[in-house]
């Protein structure tokens, strides 16, 4: 049972987002993992973001998922550190994270699913967000 939540900063909203991602199969890829940390680094909504709080954001996610409610509580967290116009925005580096290895696994897939319903993104609007981050990691 979860007892004591954090709060969350905005920035701390979008890495937890990302890192639900990461985490949605059980599989930490190495690819994940950069996509991440690329975004904290290079990313303008991050621009004024202690990377050093990424561990601890992390740990609280996977300390989270652990409980049956927990993917409740993340996104009771997320709605309430991140302002409406960034719930795309996380949407977005979700994605990322999603694509930066090649593709998507069931467990990804169901966790963009999750996104997309915990934050009420519009299903043309992360149609878009989806392409647009799979043409973003192709390889030749």
């Amino acid at each position: 049972m979860i007892t004591e939540l954090p709060s969350f900063s905005p920035g701390d909203a979008l890495v937890a987002v990302m890192v639900a991602m990461l985490a949605s199969d059980q599989t930490y890829r190495t690819s994940e993992l950069v996509a991440i940390q690329r975004s904290v680094d290079h990313a303008p909504v991050f621009a004024e973001y202690d990377a050093d709080r990424i561990r601890a954001i992390s740990q609280t996610v996977m300390t989270l998922f652990e409980d049956e409610e927990g993917i409740d509580a993340l996104f009771g967290l997320v709605r309430a550190a991140l302002p409406e116009k960034l719930y795309e925005t996380a949407y977005a580096l979700a994605c990322d994270v999603g694509a930066a290895d090649g593709r998507l696994y069931e467990g990804e897939v169901a966790m963009l699913a999750e996104i997309r319903h915990q934050l009420n993104i519009p299903r043309l609007h992360a149609a878009a967000i989806e392409l647009s981050a799979q043409v973003r990691h192709r390889v030749l």
